[in-house]
């Protein structure tokens, strides 16, 4: 049993190194070539790391037999910031996008953004399967969740990928704000869960 939670600890570690990856190469570029898209996936990227670290924290503790008790608050209380996040998020997503349109603002091509989503969407149904496969062997409810959540990530890579794309190849440049409402839709299911999760007492994990 403590293999697979140690090999929970390591996937879980890998997760939150490209988290942090993502987010400085996505908001970096979103930022620079005005893409609401592209920082609006680095954003959530910021979201899920909180997230993650408390699964972090969580399989640390079991790893090394202790009581998960006294993270009890912690994590409640992380779960709660994550759920505003989210929501904020959303506002901020649906705003911008809306004016983007409005006011044709137009986003200049980002080659690092399509780089770090073309990454995500290859990338994270690997991470997800592999979340699966352990956290079926120490029966973690969080874990499995979070690897559901890993899943919804790539979903939103392939929104921000589509939008990327379109403007890059063919000048299209309301399709980066059509891609970020696609976007919104996966963030608003995400926001939803995590706000349910926030409320319940189950052990589960309100991550992207």
């Amino acid at each position: 049993m403590k293999q697979y939670v140690n090999a929970g600890i390591r996937i879980e570690v890998i997760s939150i190194v490209w988290m942090v990856v993502e987010a400085m190469i996505s908001i970096c570029s979103g930022i620079a070539a005005s893409s609401t898209l592209l920082t609006a996936f680095g954003l959530d990227s910021i979201i899920e790391l909180i997230s993650a670290g408390v699964l972090l924290r969580r399989l640390v503790i079991e790893a090394k037999g202790m009581s998960t008790e006294r993270i009890a608050k912690a994590e409640k209380s992380a779960q709660w910031v994550v759920a505003v996040a989210l929501a904020l998020l959303c506002v901020y997503v649906l705003a911008m996008s809306f004016y983007g349109l409005y006011a044709h603002i137009k986003p200049d091509n980002s080659f690092w953004g399509i780089f770090i989503s073309l990454t995500a969407v290859v990338g994270m149904p690997y991470l997800s399967k592999n979340k699966k496969t352990i956290a079926r062997q120490i029966n973690s409810k969080a874990l499995a969740s979070d690897a559901s959540c890993t899943m919804v990530c790539a979903y939103m890579a392939s929104s921000v990928l589509l939008g990327l794309l379109l403007n890059f190849l063919f000048g299209w440049w309301w399709s980066e704000h059509i891609a970020a409402l696609l976007f919104l839709y996966w963030l608003f299911k995400e926001t939803k869960e995590a706000f349910e999760v926030a409320q319940s007492k189950a052990d589960t994990c309100s991550c992207c």
